[in-house]
Order: C-alpha cells, then structure tokens, then sequence
C-alpha cells in the first residue's frame, strides 16, 4: 500500500506531461479507438508499426507466462514431493516478490554498461533458468534456488514498455498505454484459463511442467527482441554503406 500511494503522488506531482498544448477532450467517444486503431495501421511509418505488433506480441506472452505462474505456485508448493507448510510458503512468497525489488536495481545497473535489448535478453534467460529450476525441484533448496535464479525475471517488461512508448510520438502515448492496459487484462484472463488448466491436466507425468511450458513459450518474446535488434542493426548498416540490401524505408 505505502509502495503504490508514493508512485500514485510521484507520478502526480513530479512527473512532467508529455504534451504541452492541452486540448479539449470528451470522455467515452468513437475517437478513442480509432486512435488506438490508426496507431497499429498507419501507413506512414509501416517498419514502426510492424515492431509495434511484435513488441505487443512479447509483451503478451511475457505478462500472460508470469501471470500464470504465478497462480500456480502455491498449488506446487503444496503438493508432493516439496509439501511445504504454511510459513515455508510465506518465504516463497517473499522470495519470489523480491524479484521486483532485485529487478529493479539489476535494470539500472546493468543498464549503464549495456543497450536495453541486451537487458531485456538477460532478464528473459533469467525468467526461463527460474522456470526450468522450479518445474524440476523436487526439495526444498532446488525451490528456492529457483526464486533466486529469477531475480532479474521482471527486468524484460521495463524495456519493452521503454521500446512500445519509443516507437510512437508524443501525441500518441496515451493510445498507446491504453492498447498496452488493455492487452495486460487479456494477459490475465488468457493466463488463468491456461495455467489453471494445464497444472491438473499435466500432473499424472509431470507436475512442473506449466512452469517448463511457460519457459518455452517465453522463447518467443527472447526471439522477437532478438530478430528486431538484428534487423535495426541490418537497416543501419544498409542505410550507410549498400542501400540496395537494407532499403532506408524498411
């Protein structure tokens, strides 16, 4: 509670609006989704578009992996072989929201020796190594291992939010966020139907395997961020030295 009133007042009182000139605005109107709309097919900017879509397409996956298993860990903790009890599931619980915390501090550090692609790639490996621990533990040391190995598991959803605002000006950040709020409630409901579902459904062969489907699946955002980073890389390199292989328009 004390965490969420200091940033509900810090992003009142300190942080600056993004745009300058107000204008006048109707709650509740047509306008609204159409700018969200335009902001996904303007044809003026495609290549911006386009890593639009994949970067909501990560953060998808990314939100809707931890919102999954996040719901399932009790349910693990409680079961055979670890069948802990009720205090060994509260340091669980701490442990696995200290990852904001050890995140946090990871992002910036390792932000000053390294582009936010890099970062993003170092948190998703770390968030696929907890999964992979956590779905094969079978003692109590293994679990824990696991919650440390995911301590910069939350560095990854920073950067992609940091790289979504990027590609669009300062006048449609709000379509943005609200695209982007509007795909974290998909993320959830998407989340609980599948994770739920899956850990009973899977646990006559493999009771960790929800954890083992959610690191493969995060496979797919390491490979967007990855794809992206090589192609801009490419379209740079092809915009000063041959253009005929990296056309300047994407």
């Amino acid at each position: 509670i004390a965490a969420s009133l200091a940033a509900a007042l810090y992003a009142a009182f300190c942080l600056q609006e993004s745009v300058k000139q107000q204008k006048p605005a109707k709650l509740f109107t047509l306008s609204h989704y159409k700018a969200v709309y335009r902001l996904y097919t303007a044809p003026e900017h495609l290549s911006s578009r386009w890593k639009l879509v994949l970067y909501s397409l990560a953060f998808f996956l990314l939100v809707t992996v931890h919102f999954g298993t996040k719901d399932i860990f009790v349910l693990y903790e409680l079961g055979s072989p670890l069948c802990w009890a009720a205090d060994l599931i509260g340091y669980g619980s701490a442990a696995s929201y200290l990852a904001y915390l050890s995140s946090l501090g990871g992002l910036r550090l390792l932000q000053l020796c390294l582009e936010d692609t890099w970062v993003a790639e170092i948190g998703l490996i770390s968030n696929i190594s907890g999964l992979v621990v956590i779905s094969l533990a079978t003692t109590t040391p293994l679990m824990f291992t696991g919650y440390g190995t995911l301590f910069l598991s939350m560095a990854a959803t920073p950067v992609i939010r940091a790289k979504l605002s990027k590609l669009v000006s300062e006048t449609e950040q709000g379509a943005l966020f609200a695209s982007v709020a509007c795909v974290e409630g998909l993320c959830s409901l998407v989340a609980t139907g599948v994770f739920n579902s899956l850990y009973p459904a899977t646990l006559h062969f493999m009771r960790g395997f929800p954890f083992l489907f959610g690191a493969i699946i995060l496979l797919i955002p390491a490979a967007i961020i990855g794809w992206i980073e090589i192609w801009e890389s490419n379209h740079v390199y092809g915009h000063f030295s041959d253009t005929s292989l990296f056309p300047a328009d994407g």
